[in-house]
């Protein structure tokens, strides 16, 4: 028995699971690193306590902090969430020997799935479909270019101490061999302390579908259902669902058995989730298992009824499931997207700085949201991008669908850029619409999305950004009450004339001079972040942050845009130019590929980049010769700072 839960994570899964703990009548405890001082799950426990600065290593990857705290609070159990330490068995058994009930499996059951290679080779034994592989201990390179080649491409490069897409790498050509097993190795390395590889032969395009399993200690292992995770980036899941459009009775009902054969073969507690990949003939194959909850584990919760983390808590108090397979009935149709803070039109590229507005839609019958920010926080580089989960319920596929596209469109945020129009496009393909979606379908039909180009400014949008800059009790123009501005847009600068209507002072003309194109505008109503206005007898909506005098970001469903009233000041064009090499982001200098007087091709990677767990090339926009590098592997940089200066090529 417990009395108090410590949450040891942050963000929408430490708020979520606290939720859920108050609920059943446990007291709370969150941690939190000192970039987090303000942030929701703080406020949302009954007690908090600071670990340690922004880094995740000086904080939220610090068991003696986390058990530090749950003494000083008297927490006597800790529920890891996902990521961090949540698979971590040595802070398992950590907690375990300080008398705190550690809410998940036992440590053995950790280690032996928190390694691919350990885990397929149990895997095997247990009669679970595995893909042929080479999960051997001699890690040599060239023991694994010697498999991978007897294997035959394409292949898969895989850490085997991680997940989440990091230290992986689908190799199609041998030649690359060598580049990508150096890549992968030392993404896995940084990312989990562990270099350690396995190859499998690529399974392409097939579907990428989950089995929810839960145990307790008497014996007791269901499975509830499936979840269908085949929309990916980079091995990141993008769109979850459940039930899978793929799936049938047979077929689920066969992968569920292999499931529960799989955490039975190592004496799983708890929660569990058994990933498959499954290829057109619907033949599965063991991909690995998370011993712990899942990200997507909200759509298991709303098709079976079940609240997983509830069930989690039962099971870590030593008491029985109370459910049998029989008792399993699966309902309606759920759907989850991630939201996250990234730049869809820049190669996905995170996102930092201040969430000016954060305005979710209304969770309304069938909409559920799980967050983890609020206005006015800030999004940092030490943690994962994703901001919150936004995930609808219905009758049927496509019922809830239609709620997910609106609660996508619906719910606004603005001070950096987001993946919403990415997501919606996603949800509104044709591919996806049918249930056919792959692995493969981001890379075979999202890749030439308008959402995947550079937003630009429609005529629109100016006149929506005059609008907005311009309020009528802000006009001083001349007798005629025409005011010449320009408004810009990243490098484009538009020239303006805006007039309003003497008579009706909620109206304003705005004409774009190089096409005089002519908007007539109607302010209906305005707050400090939406406006309710008419054009061509239309009302509309919109939110908007107008963040300076002459500056507003406004909310459009292809994404966030930020213009300025630049009348009274240059327009100048943004810093740096194809000619220099510059930080993506604020992250970590850990490879440094060119030196002064070197020539280079347009495309070559010159420096990687390490940020938010993540290896990113910074590559050549020009070919010609490198200048001056400015910067040495191990320093931390700044986004947008200069780190190479090239000369291009006549």
């Amino acid at each position: 028995m417990f009395n108090k839960v410590l949450v040891a994570n942050r963000g929408e899964i430490s708020a979520r699971v606290i939720r859920t703990a108050k609920a059943q009548g446990y007291r709370t405890v969150a941690v939190f690193s000192e970039a987090d001082r303000e942030a929701p799950h703080v406020q949302a426990a009954d007690e908090a306590v600071c670990i340690g600065p922004a880094a995740v290593g000086e904080s939220y990857l610090c068991a003696d902090k986390i058990l530090a705290a749950a003494a000083k609070t008297g927490a006597d159990a800790i529920h890891p969430g996902y990521g961090f330490l949540s698979e971590n068995s040595e802070f398992s058994q950590a907690a375990e020997k300080a008398g705190i009930v550690f809410i998940g499996p036992t440590a053995s059951a950790i280690e032996l799935m928190g390694s691919k290679r350990q885990s397929k080779i149990a895997m095997i034994e247990a009669g679970v479909p595995c893909i042929p592989g080479y999960e051997g201990a001699d890690q040599s390179d060239d023991v694994l270019k010697k498999a991978a080649l007897e294997i035959g491409m394409p292949v898969m490069l895989k850490a085997s101490a991680g997940g989440g897409g990091r230290g992986m790498r689908l190799v199609t050509d041998a030649d690359t061999l060598d580049e990508h097993i150096r890549s992968a190795r030392s993404e896995a390395q940084n990312a989990f302390g562990s270099g350690e590889l396995i190859i499998e032969k690529a399974v392409m395009q097939p579907r990428h579908i989950e089995i929810q399993v839960f145990a307790d200690t008497f014996g007791n292992t269901i499975y509830l259902g499936e979840r269908d995770c085949s929309v990916q980036r980079r091995h990141q899941k993008v769109v979850e669902e459940a039930p899978s459009p793929f799936v049938d009775e047979d077929l689920r009902k066969t992968m569920g058995e292999a499931a529960v054969a799989a955490a039975k073969s190592c004496n799983y507690r708890g929660a569990g989730t058994v990933e498959f990949l499954v290829d057109s003939e619907k033949n599965f194959y063991f991909l690995e298992m998370n011993t712990r909850l899942q990200v997507e584990h909200p759509v298991t919760e709303l098709i079976t009824g079940l609240d997983l983390v509830a069930l989690q808590l039962q099971v870590a108090a030593g008491e029985p499931l109370g459910l049998t397979q029989d008792d399993i009935q699966l309902n309606g149709h759920a759907m989850e997207v991630r939201l996250y803070a990234e730049d869809p039109a820049n190669n996905f590229v995170p996102q930092t700085g201040e969430l000016l507005l954060w305005n979710p839609a209304d969770a309304e019958d069938g909409l559920r949201i799980d967050s983890g920010i609020k206005q006015g926080q800030t999004v940092t580089p030490h943690y994962d991008p994703m901001l919150a989960k936004l995930i609808s319920f219905g009758d049927n596929r496509e019922q809830s669908r239609r709620r997910l596209v609106r609660l996508v469109e619906d719910s606004s945020l603005l001070g950096i850029q987001d993946n919403r129009a990415f997501l919606a496009d996603c949800l509104k393909h044709p591919e996806f619409i049918a249930g056919e979606a792959t692995t493969a379908f981001i890379a075979e039909h999202m890749e030439a999305s308008d959402c995947m180009q550079p937003l630009k400014a429609q005529p629109e949008d100016i006149a929506l950004a005059a609008l907005i800059l311009n309020a009528p009790d802000g006009f001083h123009n001349n007798a005629l009450g025409i005011r010449f501005g320009k408004i810009a847009h990243n490098d484009d600068v538009i020239e303006v004339e805006i007039q309003q209507d003497r008579a009706d002072r909620g109206l304003i003309n705005v004409k774009l001079v190089s096409t005089e194109e002519s908007f007539s505008l109607r302010t209906i109503s305005r707050d400090s972040h939406q406006l309710r206005y008419e054009l061509d007898g239309i009302q509309k909506t919109i939110s908007f942050v107008q963040s300076a005098e002459n500056e507003c970001w406004i909310d459009t469903t292809r994404g966030n845009l930020f213009l300025r009233d630049v009348t009274l000041i240059s327009a100048s064009a943004q810093a740096g130019g194809s000619d220099q090499v510059r930080a993506s982001m604020d992250g970590a200098m850990i490879a440094v590929l060119v030196e002064d007087g070197q020539q280079v091709e347009q495309g070559q990677t010159l420096a990687v980049l390490e940020a938010m767990k993540m290896e990113h090339p910074l590559k050549a926009g020009v070919s010609g010769t490198v200048k001056e590098v400015l910067v040495n592997e191990g320093d931390q940089v700044k986004g947008r700072q200069l780190l190479i200066q090239l000369e291009e090529s006549e």
